[in-house]
């Protein structure tokens, strides 16, 4: 699918999100990596222009568009920083959408409007400490007598700034899922990258939940939110492997060594020639698990081969990305190395690597890979 094949809906959206991302998000970017800062006051922003709720019903508050669109929005905002789209795809994908997919009337009625419209964020809290690729081992439980969860999470993102958390907690021997809002962020991860996204620890004491489906109904709902959710990180790595690419071609194009643009010399040439069919192929995974998603089939594998293949084209063309620069990327002069710090993490959340193959070879081999 190429972007001519986008209906009109889509280009207006994807063309609001990038012009949004340019005015608004890319001259911050520098400033709030540097600082750490998170920008809350660019997603009160993308609330008015619809953008928190792309996919979310007009009825519920959101825009009314398909999965697509709010695939697009992202890659837009990743572009121009991984910070705000991973914010965003983490309150779209596994915040607001689960409310939407497993609430009742009621939970949708009084939960969905507010993140849809922008006016407060969602977090999913699934990992603990003892518990991250191996989600089953959580300890978090829920209290049916008192109608309480209490325990730790841990990698939470939105954390310090989210009212409404999609939390899962042992219910007897199986895994819930419940809607909490009362909650304490106790410490803010010092990453490597995405500097502008807040990733916090949870605690939750007696904390008042409200299960999300059906008791005991958790990991399914985990494992179909992460499904969705892997898309969107996907289309993030697209995103900043986009902006690698634009930041080297129109290097390569001013610089001059030899008396020529060294994008003229066939070893630059040629590594920009395979970085952006790379990134071509990665985005064409994203639409089409993306599609799948929109057409209701099964999109477990696609969304994990885009996932695998996009984190990988972006952690490996960031790096590249200042290679083409020189000396000049490994600087905070250029946002090269800020793309190279933010790419990598895009091969961690949402499920590692290792997790996307394991998914991958489960779908390829039946239950001999299992």
């Amino acid at each position: 699918m190429t972007l001519a094949e986008l209906t009109d809906e889509q280009r207006a959206i994807r063309d609001l999100a990038r012009r949004f991302a340019d005015e608004v998000v890319a001259p911050g970017a520098a400033e709030w990596d540097r600082e750490h800062r998170f920008p809350l006051e660019v997603f009160r922003q993308l609330g008015e222009l619809g953008l928190m709720g792309v996919c979310v019903p007009v009825e519920h508050g959101g825009a009314g568009a398909d999965f697509l669109s709010y695939i697009l929005v992202l890659e837009e905002l990743s572009r121009a920083d991984a910070g705000v789209g991973v914010t965003v795809a983490v309150h779209t994908s596994a915040g607001t959408l689960p409310v939407l997919a497993h609430g009742d009337d009621g939970q949708i009625a009084r939960i969905v409007p507010p993140l849809a419209q922008g006016h407060e964020l969602a977090a999913f809290a699934l990992t603990e400490s003892g518990s991250g690729s191996d989600a089953g081992a959580l300890r978090s439980r829920y209290d049916a007598d008192t109608g309480t969860v209490t325990g730790t999470k841990q990698w939470i993102t939105n954390g310090s700034y989210a009212r409404h958390v999609n939390v899962f907690a042992r219910e007897g021997e199986r895994v819930s899922a419940f809607a909490v809002r009362d909650f304490q962020a106790v410490r803010e991860e010092d990453k490597l990258g995405l500097h502008s996204s807040s990733t916090a620890d949870l605690v939750f004491e007696s904390s008042p939940a409200e299960r999300l489906g059906a008791a005991g109904a958790g990991m399914r709902i985990a494992l179909q939110t992460l499904d969705g959710g892997r898309i969107g990180i996907a289309a993030q790595a697209v995103g900043i492997a986009q902006a690698a690419l634009d930041l080297a071609a129109g290097y390569a194009k001013e610089r001059h060594a030899f008396g020529r643009p060294i994008g003229g010399f066939q070893a630059i040439g040629h590594k920009l020639a395979e970085m952006q069919t790379e990134i071509e192929a990665a985005r064409a995974l994203v639409w089409r698990a993306a599609r799948a998603k929109d057409a209701g089939r099964p999109h477990t594998v696609e969304g994990a081969q885009a996932k695998l293949f996009a984190s990988r084209v972006a952690r490996h063309w960031t790096g590249e990305a200042i290679q083409v620069l020189g000396g000049y990327g490994y600087t905070r002069e250029f946002p090269a190395e800020r793309y190279y710090r933010d790419a990598k993490v895009t091969e961690i959340y949402e499920g590692t690597s290792e997790i996307q193959r394991l998914v991958i070879a489960r779908g390829l081999l039946g239950d001999i890979a299992r």
